[in-house]
């Protein structure tokens, strides 16, 4: 009885025992109020992708989408990662906007110096490889 006493040896019993809240009561509470603004859940969204302001990508694969055109509210929840826009670039033109033109131009800019780059790369790398001819067996014989 020592763990419901408020004081000490003659002091009343606590009535109740104070129990800590869960966070499932907030998930529990969230819902409540989805389903009050009356969102349906969106089936077949393999992926959605949110664009910021400084060029990454927050990414979200195989989510929860729940929408409400009338609140003009869409619900979102899954694993969401923070990538760059080149890790998702060739999948994800077809998502961009005028928006991420500026981003887009960046990296074909990034790329376009590195093309330049490992070209002559690529032919230093030609110059070490020797020339067999055109019978690959007579070679390998010699």
């Amino acid at each position: 009885f020592e763990n419901v006493r408020t004081g000490g040896k003659g002091t009343a019993r606590r009535t109740k025992i104070a129990k800590h809240q869960s966070h499932g009561a907030d998930d529990k509470q969230l819902q409540a109020q989805l389903k009050r603004l009356g969102v349906n859940n969106i089936p077949g969204i393999e992926e959605v992708n949110m664009f910021k302001e400084d060029g990454s990508v927050l990414h979200f694969s195989a989510p929860k989408v729940q929408a409400s055109v009338a609140a003009n509210t869409y619900v979102v929840t899954g694993h969401g990662e923070n990538k760059r826009l080149e890790e998702l670039l060739p999948g994800i033109i077809n998502q961009l906007g005028p928006d991420n033109l500026v981003n887009l131009k960046r990296i074909a800019e990034g790329y376009a110096a590195a093309g330049a780059g490992g070209g002559a790369k690529a032919e230093e790398a030609d110059e070490d490889i020797p020339d067999i001819g055109e019978n690959f067996e007579d070679v390998s014989k010699q």
